[in-house]
């Protein structure tokens, strides 16, 4: 483009792990464009996550929009381009509308046909890319040409937790090394069981390393009558934390155990130790959805497991020994 943008939205209206991929974008087009203004479309229930990220000026949410006058409201941030990073059909609307200048989204959504300025041909189902790699691909029509590797997305994520002491008090930190267990994944993900969970309890809690289990209201109800609660070193925090004390809770603990969740991802860009639990099956394999930053680990029972090369359902996931999990954790540095 002619001149460097001064203001640029990026809309991705979706889960809490989408969203934590998408945050590299903004350090990215704050690296190309110093000065420019950044502000960000997401759920409401995502936005304490998006305003721990250093690189997002302002934070809007679909159902504020929704409530009022959205395409005026997108008209006063006089901003000169959108990006769709997630495909949303009546924020492409609004865009239109509002008359951003520059209306950037993929090619494989009809309704952009009518309502981008610019679009982008890739697709994301079968292309062996992750997505916070794929997510780079819409900011080609601004110039940013090339595919960053997942250490360079790691390092622009500029994600920073609340401190502890917006927590419980006893869930401060404390002298023990303290890991996060999420044992659910409300649908997105394939699980790795309770009973796994169960024995990593156990063997952490014999190396003196304090267990906070997590999880929705919902959640800790199905876990609870099946994990071991006997050792002072396990903690429940199920239903208890709103979504900014489970990002301080990540972002004060030494490691966090996970399939491919939201929390894996906060983890990983919180810098500790981020372990997650994945089935090698497209489109969910940790090729795709893998946790990046400094400390992140993305395990499989079988790489090739012939069930999932097939693309079938398949259980795999819960034979990943508790023993390898453990044995990550138990290398964590003592405070």
């Amino acid at each position: 483009m002619p001149t460097p943008p001064e203001h640029i939205i990026l809309s991705r209206p979706d889960s809490i792990g989408d969203v934590m991929l998408s945050l590299p974008l903004a350090g990215l087009l704050k690296e190309r464009y110093p000065g420019v203004r950044i502000t960000f479309i997401g759920r409401a229930y995502t936005a304490p996550v998006l305003r721990c990220c250093g690189h997002v000026d302002q934070v809007l949410t679909l159902e504020e929009l929704a409530g009022g006058d959205a395409v005026h409201a997108l008209r006063a941030l006089n901003a000169h381009v959108l990006v769709h990073v997630f495909p949303h059909r009546t924020v492409a609307r609004w865009a239109k509308a509002a008359g951003i200048p520059m209306r950037i989204g993929t090619s494989h959504r009809w309704w952009h046909w009518t309502t981008c300025t610019h679009r982008v041909a890739f697709s994301r189902r079968r292309s062996g890319l992750h997505e916070a790699q794929l997510n780079t691909m819409l900011l080609r029509p601004l110039g940013m040409m090339g595919t960053p590797d997942l250490d360079r997305l790691a390092e622009h994520t500029g994600f920073t937790p609340p401190p502890p002491t917006v927590l419980p008090a006893d869930l401060t930190p404390i002298a023990a090394r303290t890991v996060i267990l999420h044992p659910g994944s409300q649908g997105s993900a394939v699980e790795w069981g309770l009973a796994n969970f169960a024995r990593l309890m156990h063997q952490l809690h014999s190396i003196g390393i304090r267990t906070v289990v997590t999880g929705t209201a919902t959640e800790a109800e199905r876990y609870r009558p099946q994990l071991p609660w006997h050792d002072p070193l396990a903690v429940d925090a199920g239903g208890r934390l709103s979504l900014e004390q489970l990002v301080a809770l990540i972002g004060s603990a030494d490691g966090l155990v996970a399939a491919s969740t939201g929390p894996l991802h906060i983890a990983a860009a919180c810098g500790i130790r981020a372990v997650g639990l994945f089935a090698p099956r497209r489109p969910i394999h940790p090729g795709r959805w893998a946790p990046i930053g400094r400390d992140a680990h993305a395990l499989v029972f079988d790489p090739a497991c012939p069930t999932c090369r097939a693309g079938r359902a398949c259980d795999c996931i819960t034979r990943i020994a508790p023993e390898r999990v453990a044995a990550l954790l138990e290398a964590l540095p003592a405070h």
